[in-house]
């Protein structure tokens, strides 16, 4: 039996089964349980195998050191970068193949990076399987383990992963890398190891020590380590140095921790030796360079090499167990720790190094220091390591003198900055309000605009239109400063009036700038968003030099606006086109919460667009997305619910407006009340509860004008609110909401003003008693105005008016024609409330029956099989299809019989023609 995995052969075969399925692996266990022998023994069985292994064990001492481990893990896969997208590649390029930055990469472009390389592995056809295999993962530096979970979260479930994970204080730890949340459902095989018995520790201790213990002094070995492998090992080699092995009456040298053991084996070295491992154990990779350098004699570490401590190659000195250094560095008192940081400070060569050590050997206060510090954090920051440049800004402000103030209160928003990027929100918010109180002037007005747009990141509108203004009132007049925070405040502000304000003195102030070009498309964007809101002329010309200024890639700040403004007048081809573009970029970067908003735009364009199949793919996504980020889930909840009121699904939707409409008085959220007043407002009137409809789209009405939104771009209520009133009996209102409605379309003309104008005028004309042909003759002109593929659902809806206007003035014929083009054109959208109204209009003509339209061969036979009382699964498995494919058929064939239930089928089917085949 090999002595490294003596005793585990049950678990390793339990991890390869478990990694053979796949499912991600997690085997944990206190220090020195024999964790790394586990998985040595792994990632050998799955090379032998034949497959793809991406491993690394990264080191305590490593922590410090940006995406050293993923460039062990990936380095089998460095010859695909070349193939990346080019924002993936030069991050990769930096991150992995440690190539110079010429600007500053983003880190989420290298967690998309990872991810594309992961997905490559995997479509390789030339391994079985890739295994993905982390040792102590806790010792990932951040920057490392933020790229590994983010692509280890997203990628196929294909990938096998093995982690091992150390428990601290008999707890368990949290499970690393997201494991529990991959795309493998959540499955996740956890494995704690066990002590081993005296059997086991003898192989162990005879393979290390290459000796033979009595069984009686390996059972109190045993006794005395609690089966952990390593302490029964330096217990042994503690034996081994005395003069003669203890007798069964003799005390064994036990010591309290392995700490102890270690301090008593590093006692028993040469001076020499014991500095030299203490100075290898203090370097992030011990090189033979850096050693020589400090004054390190390679035959200094002969004893300790004996001693079974550590290992020397040409390069660098190994140590034998992970656990090693970390002791021995715990063990230097920390005088003599800060000695030696000092004189690997002086000789190693690479600056960052250098840096590490400074900050460990610095005490006061020194200007020097503190530059070289700030340096290095810079350079992180390039590299796209925003946890490891806080860390060192903050020692850098630390070490800077009182006299330098100003350069202590940058190099700390500097880090608030790093902070912010990584998406540590709370403390980037906390840190950049600590800034604020302890400056004045641009300083101050950069800590706090910083400090709004970490509020805005988190939903909390209030709280960045706060802190944006107080960074205003500290920020000089006239300068560019000012301009950027005015064409925030532009954004944050949802007041149409104020916003339009900012924007407008953002213009002016940034317009002269060459340096905030992007910035001042952003204003010039949010200028005719918030003219356009207040109700002003639509300046289409500010939106022309807006896009002329982005160039390639549109801001975060405002890059949706052109999606806003032509999915508000129903130019859904171009506003989908820039989304798609946009989210295309923002998932090459790797940029997650842009991808979100960007899902629940077009999401909305395509409801709007009536393309609903793709509207429900978006919300999907979007929903999933938004479970990973954490976000409060507003936006997908409340489109998932309009597409739901739509499809018919009437008690879905209003449970979505209800949670909503409560949400948005929790939190004195103004647009999360305005979005579900409209989604209750539209179930209301397509359940029918006309009054309540009257009444809800009323208060939003209020709503908007207490706020000054004289124009809501996607907010389209009024034509349902006339229709709510008049059904409702209250037409002096509906006459005031037409009027309402018919300055909409004067001030901004677009399809669906066009639409729900006529619309609209029909029904009160009819409502009224007045002759409906002129305004009939107006609809269909309307009608006929608005493509088929533009707001095919605002068009169905002007034939059921049409229909029951007809019905009204006794034109059968007419009505009946009109309605059965309505349910037709509702049943291809699959909008069964509205099909439901259309086939009661129809009922109420009396006399035949409309036809049903046309099933076809599958919907046939799914519908006798089910007028049969055969189930779902069994008419699956007749068909060749799945339980799924039959649902969706019997959707159609219910919407096409208008019948709701399978109960009503055999009477309806009963006019359809037998089945040949």
């Amino acid at each position: 039996m090999d002595g490294a995995i003596a005793g585990r052969d049950s678990v390793v075969a339990q991890v390869w089964q478990a990694l053979s399925e796949p499912v991600p692996v997690l085997v944990d266990g206190p220090p020195g349980i024999g964790k790394t022998a586990v998985w040595r023994a792994l990632v050998a069985d799955a090379v032998r195998a034949g497959w793809l292994v991406l491993a690394c064990a990264p080191t305590e001492s490593e922590t410090a050191l940006p995406f050293v481990a993923l460039a062990d893990l990936l380095r089998p896969l460095t010859g695909r970068i070349s193939e990346l997208p080019r924002p993936q590649r030069l991050a990769a390029e930096v991150a992995l193949l440690d190539s110079d930055a010429a600007e500053v990469v983003d880190d989420r472009a290298i967690g998309a990076a990872v991810r594309a390389l992961l997905d490559a592995a995997v479509a390789d056809t030339t391994y079985p399987r890739v295994l993905v295999a982390v040792d102590d993962a806790p010792w990932l530096d951040p920057a490392s383990e933020r790229a590994l979970r983010f692509a280890l979260r997203r990628v196929v479930p294909q990938i096998a992963t093995l982690v091992i994970c150390r428990t601290t204080g008999g707890e368990p730890p949290a499970v690393p890398l997201g494991l529990d949340q991959a795309p493998a459902g959540g499955r996740l095989a956890r494995i704690n190891l066990s002590p081993l018995g005296v059997g086991a520790l003898h192989h162990v201790l005879r393979a290390r020590l290459g000796t033979t213990l009595s069984r009686p002094l390996l059972a109190r070995i045993a006794q005395h380590s609690g089966g952990n492998p390593l302490l029964a090992i330096e217990l042994g080699r503690a034996m081994l140095r005395l003069p003669k092995l203890p007798s069964p009456g003799e005390d064994l040298p036990v010591a309290s921790s392995m700490q102890q053991l270690l301090a008593d084996a590093l006692a028993a070295l040469p001076t020499a030796s014991r500095d030299a491992v203490r100075l290898a154990a203090l370097l992030a990779v011990p090189s033979v360079r850096d050693l020589g350098a400090a004054g390190v004699d390679l035959a200094a570490f002969d004893s300790a090499e004996e001693a079974g401590l550590l290992v020397v190659t040409p390069t660098v000195v190994e140590f034998t167990h992970p656990v090693y250094p970390a002791a021995v560095r715990a063990g230097i008192p920390p005088g003599i720790r800060r000695r030696l940081h000092r004189g690997l400070a002086d000789v190693v060569t690479d600056p960052d190094e250098r840096a590490r050590h400074l900050a460990r050997c610095t005490m006061e206060p020194e200007a020097g220091v503190a530059r070289e510090l700030a340096e290095a954090a810079g350079r992180q920051r390039t590299r796209g390591a925003p946890e490891l440049a806080a860390e060192l800004y903050e020692r850098a402000a630390e070490l800077t003198p009182t006299e330098a103030a100003g350069d202590r209160g940058w190099r700390r928003l500097a880090a608030v900055r790093c902070r912010f990027d990584s998406g540590d929100y709370l403390a980037a918010g906390t840190a950049a309000e600590a800034v604020a109180s302890d400056t004045t002037g641009d300083l101050r007005a950069e800590a706090l605009l910083l400090r709004a747009a970490v509020a805005w990141c988190t939903d909390d509108a209030r709280t960045a239109v706060s802190a944006a203004r107080r960074g205003l009132a500290s920020a000089r007049e006239g300068t560019a400063l000012a301009g950027r925070i005015h064409a925030h405040l532009s954004l944050f502000w949802d007041v149409p009036e104020p916003a339009r304000r900012h924007a407008e003195v953002a213009v002016a102030l940034l317009s002269d700038r060459d340096d905030h070009r992007a910035l001042l498309a952003d204003a010039l964007l949010l200028l005719l968003f918030n003219e356009v809101r207040a109700g002003r002329p639509a300046r289409t010309s500010l939106l022309d030099r807006a896009l002329e200024l982005e160039g390639e890639e549109p801001s975060w700040l405002a890059g949706t606006v052109p999606a806003i403004w032509w999915k508000g007048i129903d130019e859904h081809t171009r506003a989908r086109d820039r989304l798609h573009r946009m989210l295309a970029g923002a998932t090459v970067r790797g940029d997650e919460p842009s991808q979100h908003e960007l899902l629940l735009h077009l999401g909305e364009t395509e409801l709007l667009a009536g393309r609903w199949d793709a509207a429900g793919r978006h919300i999907s996504a979007a929903h999933e997305l938004g479970e990973q980020l954490g976000t409060g889930l507003i936006g997908e909840m409340w489109l998932a619910g309009l597409l739901d009121a739509h499809r018919g699904r009437l008690v879905e939707a209003a449970s979505v407006a209800e949670a909503g409409l409560r949400r948005a008085d929790r939190l004195g959220d103004a647009w999360c009340r305005r979005i579900h007043q409209q989604l209750a407002g539209f179930v209301a009137l397509s359940a029918g509860r006309t009054a309540d409809a009257a009444r809800i789209y009323g208060d939003l009405a209020a709503t908007m004008d207490t706020l000054g939104l004289v124009e809501a771009l996607t907010q389209r209520f009024e034509p349902d609110w006339v229709e709510a009133c008049i059904a409702a009996g209250a037409l002096d209102t509906a006459g005031a909401v037409l009027d309402r409605l018919a300055e909409r379309h004067a001030r901004l003309p677009r399809p669906w003003t066009m639409l729900g104008l006529a619309r609209s005028r029909v029904l009160l004309a009819s409502a009224t008693g007045a002759d409906p042909t002129e305004a009939l003759d107006d609809l269909a002109t309307a009608r006929a105005g608005v493509p088929a593929d533009v707001l095919p659902l605002d068009r169905a809806r002007c034939l059921l008016v049409a229909g029951m206007a007809h019905r009204r003035a006794r034109r059968r014929r007419q009505a009946r024609q009109v309605l059965d083009d309505a349910i037709a054109e509702f049943a291809a959208l699959g909008a069964a409330a509205f099909e439901n109204r259309a086939r009661s209009e129809l009922a109420r003509l009396g006399g035949r029956p409309s036809a049903p339209l046309e099933l076809t061969a599958t919907e046939a036979r799914v519908a006798r099989l089910a007028a049969q009382g055969r189930t779902n699964r069994v008419i699956a498995d007749t068909l060749f299809v799945s339980p799924k494919t039959v649902e969706a058929n019997l959707a159609r064939i219910y919407r096409k019989l208008g019948i709701s239930s399978r109960a009503e089928l055999g009477a309806a089917m009963a006019n359809l023609p037998e089945d040949d085949g």
